[in-house]
């Protein structure tokens, strides 16, 4: 590689990863809980408690359910149902003061599916996971938060790029994994930091790119709402405003019955960001490891519970329900958690020594000057 093409790269490999380092390392950091937050939750005390009862125990219909949430939160108004896999006799509830209340605005708990009560989920609110969630998602900026961190996520990959291409003419000279103890402490930083960079390339371009996927949900969301939602909806674009809503009791019957073979994910009530004003959503999803972060969604007319529409999945809706496991690594138990933790570190382990070399490299003309400076002395 000619040395011109070598300064280009190292160019844009040194401005891509300073401009997005800090915000990298920010990432990295708040990202580490979150792996495990299920086990912090434990830990706190923050996860949900559900009774003893027998195995056996009957669960509530949706309508039931609806009742005792609304009883629960007075004055507010069912936003989404959703079933947790991670908690087969919790229902997860989100209420606010109207249905397009935005989702920073909700309050979130669990009912118990068998009986109803409802359980609260203090790190669904607020405290050290919520503040960790947030960081991570938005920086408490909403969506210029979300935008300004998918720009960083592409800086990072462009910098994960520009390194490989460094890396290839840098290990002519020595053999892979080289690390070379018997030079200055700057070579030797050098050396583990191009080694760990290239060791978790995989690792960190999928974590790249799907954090880059999962910061434009928004954006996401509104093309289908623009796009598929619209199509779906379009025969209610006239129709008069809903007075009262159809009872939810056989709502999950009838979306099975249209999507036979997948299984509830959750219930978009009517006037949400997942409907329409004239609809129930059943968002289905499949049963294998894969398809359950897909989703298919059964629109189901809010006053006469009969089913207009059931929708495709946009390839960019599929990009965005494969992304979010794939960059939390929650997808495969245990060992997948903490090797996601592991490689974590020592993406953080990267970031700070790249900041280390430009420093030191930063300095060393002025060394070298005031050196020079003293020696004509």
């Amino acid at each position: 590689m000619k040395s011109s093409t070598i300064r280009r790269w190292s160019f844009i490999h040194t401005w891509t990863s300073l401009i997005c380092t800090l915000f990298l390392l920010m990432l990295a950091v708040t990202g580490l809980p979150l792996i495990f937050h299920h086990e912090i939750d434990h830990l706190l005390g923050n996860a949900p408690k559900f009774k003893e009862m027998p195995e056996n125990a009957g669960r509530l219909n949706p309508q039931q359910l609806v009742l005792r949430a609304e009883a629960h939160r007075p004055g507010e108004v069912v936003q989404y149902l959703g079933w947790d896999d991670d908690e087969p006799n919790g229902v997860l509830a989100i209420m606010a003061a109207t249905a397009g209340t935005e989702p920073n605005s909700s309050h979130t708990f669990m009912l118990d599916a068998r009986t109803g009560d409802p359980i609260e989920t203090p790190s669904a609110n607020g405290g050290f996971m919520m503040v960790m969630l947030r960081l991570h998602v938005d920086m408490f900026a909403g969506l210029p938060g979300k935008l300004l961190l998918a720009f960083m996520g592409l800086l990072f990959v462009v910098a994960i790029i520009s390194g490989v291409v460094l890396y290839a003419p840098f290990m002519r000279r020595l053999k892979f994994a080289t690390v070379r103890n018997d030079k200055s402490t700057r070579l030797r930083w050098l050396d583990l930091h191009n080694l760990i960079g290239i060791v978790t390339l995989s690792w960190a371009l999928v974590v790249g790119v799907t954090g880059v996927i999962s910061a434009c949900a928004d954006l996401v969301i509104a093309a289908w709402r623009n796009e598929s939602l619209a199509a779906m909806v379009a025969p209610y674009r006239d129709a008069p405003q809903l007075q009262t809503l159809a009872p939810t009791r056989n709502l999950l019957n009838i979306a099975a019955r249209a999507a036979p073979g997948m299984e509830p994910d959750f219930v978009a009530f009517p006037g949400t960001r997942f409907s329409s004003e004239h609809h129930y959503a059943v968002f289905m999803k499949g049963n294998t490891h894969l398809t359950s972060h897909l989703w298919t969604p059964v629109l189901i007319d809010a006053r006469t519970l009969k089913v207009t529409a059931i929708g495709d999945r946009p390839w960019y809706m599929n990009a965005m329900g494969l992304s979010q496991p794939l960059h939390f690594g929650d997808y495969g138990g245990r060992p997948m958690q903490i090797l996601w933790a592991v490689l974590d570190v020592l993406t953080i382990i990267v970031l700070g020594s790249g900041l280390y070399l430009w420093w030191v490299r930063r300095r060393a003309p002025a060394s070298a000057t005031a050196g020079q400076t003293e020696m004509a002395r």
